[in-house]
């Protein structure tokens, strides 16, 4: 069965069940160009509904987009679409890893720390064997270097390069610098380097698929209670778009 994306609150979300994921990745690597990966929150999606910046453009045109809050997986139920299966980015990150290495694919680490990094760097060669670690750079770095980097990532080709803390422009960092590299994947995971040094303490699965996440976040960051505004700013679009867009094509 072929992966599904629908459109929710204008913004476009995939149905990759988890036994489509090896495929869809292969196939996405498969594809010329710069592609993308997307971890999507319902944040993430209210942002992307905006027309005053260009991530809605990113989301639009990612690759594969997997819906990481139980929120989007609610909406979709409440407007009677197809619902989306959700994935947590952590998991997720190793399940990607998994395929690369089981096709001897090639990985680029940018983001974190140098010391993080390079805990992250030993333990990813650890667990993955076959996969080849074509570079890394740290995070934070000055904007003098950026083209060194660039060059760096052009001049490897990895098969994913995974991004994490210390790039301020997040998923936007490779979509802005698209034209500039030849064929690889990008992933945007925050903790990615952080978990993978043991810098971090991943949230446990039981928090995770009881939807409860973000009160972790806010026991960590009190400041991430606003986060919860647009939260019911959310909730009076999906009963907008069940009251009154009930006939509304998707966006082509």
């Amino acid at each position: 069965m072929a992966m599904q994306r629908i459109e929710l609150l204008g913004v476009s979300v995939d149905i990759c069940r988890p036994e489509q994921l090896e495929a869809e990745i292969l196939e996405i690597l498969a594809r010329p160009g710069t592609k993308q990966i997307v971890f999507l929150s319902v944040w993430d999606l209210l942002k992307a509904r905006s027309k005053r910046n260009d991530f809605g453009q990113c989301i639009k045109e990612a690759d594969l987009i997997l819906p990481i809050s139980k929120s989007i997986l609610s909406g979709a139920r409440f407007l009677k679409k197809a619902v989306p299966v959700r994935y947590n980015p952590f998991t997720a990150t190793i399940s990607i890893l998994s395929v690369l290495d089981q096709h001897y694919k090639s990985l680029y680490l940018l983001g974190g720390r140098l010391k993080n990094l390079g805990q992250a760097e030993r333990n990813v060669r650890q667990t993955f064997p076959n996969l080849q670690i074509v570079g890394r750079f740290t995070g934070y770095y000055a904007k003098s270097m950026e083209s060194d980097i660039v060059q760096a990532i052009y001049k490897s080709s990895p098969s994913l390069t995974l991004v994490s803390d210390g790039i301020r422009e997040k998923n936007l960092w490779s979509y802005h610098r698209r034209n500039s590299f030849s064929n690889s994947i990008f992933l945007y995971y925050r903790d990615a380097f952080g978990i993978f040094s043991d810098r971090i303490k991943r949230v446990s699965e039981k928090t995770f698929e009881k939807g409860h996440e973000i009160w972790t976040e806010i026991m960590h960051n009190p400041l991430k209670l606003f986060l919860l505004f647009p939260f019911l700013k959310y909730g009076i679009l999906l009963m907008w778009y069940r009251l009154f867009r009930k006939n509304a094509q998707p966006k082509q």
